[in-house]
């Protein structure tokens, strides 16, 4: 197989089940934004501080693929079947979320992104869900999304948000609490 094709050369591509699509229509700019969030998702995992996750980031990878297959289908006229997010994917973040936040002193202050190189491709990925996420969202105002779409990406960015105050203290760095000017 060929990875170039030149069927996109004039600015259009297809969807899973074959609808044609302008490269800049939404469900492209939110499967693309979600395929460059997993870029970095990847990015993450390969930070030492994260290589006790290495399983755990993996397996959102794979979800994130899940949700791009999702976002790439015409919800009108593919017939595939593809992987689909479930109810215990959302489950896993939050479990992940309160067993770094028991360890984690409160939160008193906004904090600034930075303080070490793997805690800032952290919030870089964090920032992308975000992006992510307002993209799917926008696409449900015109198109179906399954639910649990939006859901994951939400719980996801919390996730990340949290990992990288982790990141914080297992490096040994202290996060950069945000003194707004007087």
């Amino acid at each position: 197989m060929k990875i170039y094709t030149k069927t996109g050369d004039s600015g259009q591509t297809s969807l899973i089940g074959g609808t044609r699509v302008s490269k800049a229509h939404i469900r492209i700019d939110a499967y693309g934004t979600v395929d460059e969030l997993n870029s970095h998702i990847g990015l993450l995992g390969d930070q030492e501080v994260n290589a006790k996750r290495s399983t755990l980031i993996r397996e959102i990878q794979d979800r994130l693929f899940t949700i791009g297959s999702s976002l790439a289908a015409d919800p009108d006229k593919s017939a595939l079947k593809l992987p689909d997010l479930r109810e215990e994917d959302i489950q896993l973040l939050e479990e992940q979320i309160d067993e770094m936040q028991a360890q984690l002193p409160p939160l008193r202050s906004f904090i600034l992104p930075g303080g070490h190189p793997a805690v800032s491709v952290g919030h870089i990925a964090r920032c992308v869900c975000r992006r992510a996420e307002r993209a799917v969202i926008l696409l449900q105002q015109e198109a179906f999304v399954a639910p649990l779409v939006a859901q994951y990406l939400n719980r996801l960015s919390d996730y990340l948000f949290v990992l990288c105050r982790q990141m914080h203290q297992e490096l040994g760095v202290d996060e950069i609490p945000w003194k707004p000017r007087k």
